[in-house]
């Protein structure tokens, strides 16, 4: 058992001297990336000592609390985190609501970077089929983190899901920085577009809308990764929009900033924390460094945890892969930066597929539905710059059809 807040609860290419973003976007832009953040490194190694952090002790990191919260998080590689409290607390809500449907439906959303627009207008075109139904349990990583709150709360917030991609371009996520501008910084580009975007959406409103859902036996988790331990961190949001915390709506924004900020390219987010009387920081990055994708641990077992609260459930998983899961060929140049960056890009495509199988192996232990979609071969536009807004109005209308027309869902992993 964890303690403190940790108890348990249910991807830059180089121009005219700047450093871009390109590893963020799609795979096939990481050599350019890499090429640049190894000779943005190569300064940095030179540029002296490091700017200075107080990281938590290695035997108090499971101890760390935020202060004033309490069942926010839980290690997501630790079953036995969510525990009998947990399950509960889920259990009650839903008996004092109402909520006892015999049907329940979870969906987990994964990173992507502006291929989230593929996730976004499968949602949009779902609620256009009139077949989307209210999720359980929702989960997102990195660009999947800023989806989920969205898909989370339904419908009414479908307009300002297609517009974060839909109307957005690279300078509403990042603003670039000089190669001199990143000697001695923890990142290649500022992420502070990013955070104006985030503190646009994640507003009182959807703070009180969470809070409501989560008080129905419903669940919004969002992965990080902590530097640190090395460890995937999942938030449980409701529980802190749920908090009477005056800091709850920054925890909020930090946790999704977070969780989309690819170490190196973005800032990593430190979260300050409390661990034997001290203070300390936690170093959080992109929940993709851990997991594309992610519903329980492993170790968890859904069936089990109805079984101790003597419930019997239907359950269904959708999982939304802002990614393609097919090879895509390229010629690789025979210099090492070409080589390391498609490497690279082919681990992350395989990540994800290896967290698609992880997912179905537990759905089938379970008794768990198990449906996935991803991004088709058919889409074969090329991104010029990260976040262009034409690419991801595209894309957004690919998913849109496929979910408007019926979503072709994938039973097993590809």
């Amino acid at each position: 058992m964890l303690k403190g807040n940790y108890e348990p609860l249910p991807q830059t290419g180089m121009r005219r001297g700047r450093i871009g973003l390109h590893c963020f976007m799609t795979t096939h832009r990481l050599r350019t990336c890499l090429t640049s953040l190894f000779a943005a490194l190569l300064l940095v190694a030179c540029a002296g000592p490091p700017a200075l952090r107080d990281p938590v002790p290695a035997a108090l990191v499971t101890s760390s609390t935020i202060p004033g919260y309490s069942h926010i998080r839980y290690w997501g590689d630790d079953g036995a985190a969510i525990d009998a409290r947990m399950i509960d607390e889920i259990a009650a809500q839903q008996r004092a609501s109402g909520n006892m449907a015999t049907d329940r439906y979870f969906l987990s959303v994964s990173g992507g970077g502006s291929n989230g627009a593929f996730g976004a207008g499968v949602l949009f075109g779902w609620t256009a089929a009139g077949t989307r139904p209210e999720f359980t349990v929702v989960t997102g990583i990195s660009t999947g983190s800023l989806i989920a709150p969205f898909a989370f709360l339904g419908p009414p917030y479908d307009d300002s899901l297609k517009a974060a991609y839909t109307a957005i371009s690279g300078k509403d996520i990042y603003e670039k920085k000089g190669l001199l501008g990143i000697i001695g910084s923890e990142s290649a580009a500022d992420n502070t577009p990013l955070r104006r975007l985030v503190e646009r959406y994640v507003t009182d409103q959807m703070l009180t809308d969470i809070t409501r859902e989560h008080a129905r036996g419903r669940r919004l988790l969002i992965g990080t990764t902590n530097l640190d331990a090395e460890r995937p961190v999942v938030w449980d949001i409701g529980a802190i929009a749920s908090s009477k915390v005056a800091s709850r709506k920054q925890l909020i924004q930090n946790i999704l900033i977070a969780s989309a900020s690819i170490p190196g390219v973005f800032p990593p987010i430190n979260i300050k924390v409390v661990a034997d009387g001290k203070s300390y920081d936690e170093m959080h990055v992109d929940g993709g460094t851990s997991n594309q994708a992610f519903l329980f641990p492993s170790q968890f077992s859904v069936r089990q945890a109805a079984k101790q609260v003597g419930i019997k459930r239907n359950w269904t998983l959708y999982v939304i892969r802002n990614g393609k899961v097919s090879p895509e060929y390229s010629a690789v140049k025979p210099k090492i930066m070409a080589i390391v960056g498609k490497s690279i890009a082919s681990l992350i495509k395989t990540q994800g597929i290896g967290d698609l199988y992880r997912m179905y192996a537990n759905a089938q232990r379970d008794g768990v539905k198990f449906k996935a979609i991803w991004i088709p071969e058919s889409f074969t536009k090329v991104e010029p710059e990260p976040f262009d807004r034409a690419f991801m109005r595209d894309l957004f209308h690919v998913g849109y059809e496929m979910g408007r027309k019926g979503i072709p869902w994938a039973n097993h992993p590809p």
